[in-house]
């Protein structure tokens, strides 16, 4: 089986191609260049493993949540070159793309998500896959998911963000953490292989970014509210 995924829901921009286990993957800092930057990634990658857009069994991309504009590119990417390939798609979560990436069990996840929040959800690794013990949500750090034991691994820049906050919120709790993972094409990959081989591949028209907040902008005074409060902790 052949998978192409592509993720660009951070400032990082990468590509993957997964095939029967093994990975290629090019992941680079982008800034706000991912529109520019992707297409000449993936020809790259496809010119380095011998095949083209056809020869994929199904493209995954990282669906969210994330910067808006990233997520939208990585969707209508992905949208635009399965559809012309006649190829199924599927889109995986960035924050369980974290857990994937983390090499540890129990995950919780964090993306920085501004205005004072986070992206977050919870998972745990069991024989049969990932189980999600807390769907992905948008919260403030204080109010981030309950978790019970300890041994958890705290991955992604909600918790660079956000350290003291989380470090107190799972006190006792956190085995340790990873503030500079970021979600990773080869991890999407990854887990769409796994969505392809049981059949849950979708129709590339029905290819959407999953988005957790319709507000993307601060106005001046809520930014400055912001600031006060952390200020006064």
């Amino acid at each position: 089986m052949k998978i192409l995924a592509l993720e660009t829901s951070t400032e990082y921009c990468s590509a993957a191609i997964w095939q029967d286990g093994k990975v290629r993957q090019r992941n680079e800092l982008a800034g706000q260049k991912h529109s520019e930057m992707l297409m000449p990634m993936l020809g790259v990658l496809l010119q380095d493993a011998g095949c083209g857009i056809r020869d994929m069994d199904g493209i995954a991309f990282g669906s969210g949540p994330g910067s808006f504009t990233g997520v939208r590119i990585a969707c209508g990417v992905a949208q635009g070159l399965a559809l012309g390939a006649g190829l199924p798609v599927s889109g995986i979560s960035t924050l369980l793309a974290l857990a994937e990436g983390s090499g540890h069990v129990r995950v919780i996840a964090a993306l920085d998500a501004r205005m004072g929040e986070i992206y977050c959800a919870v998972y745990e690794k069991q024989e049969e896959g990932w189980k999600t013990v807390s769907e992905p949500g948008l919260c403030k750090p204080e109010d981030s998911p309950f978790v019970t034991g300890g041994g958890w691994f705290g991955a992604g820049s909600g918790f660079a963000a956000f350290r003291e906050i989380l470090q107190k919120r799972y006190a006792g709790q956190l085995a340790g953490m990873d503030t500079d993972a970021v979600p990773r094409a080869e991890h999407i990959a990854a887990l769409g292989a796994l969505q392809f081989a049981g059949g849950l591949g979708m129709d590339a028209a029905q290819a959407q970014p999953f988005y957790l907040r319709d507000k993307v902008a601060l106005k001046t005074a809520e930014r400055e509210q912001i600031a006060a409060e952390k200020r006064d902790k």
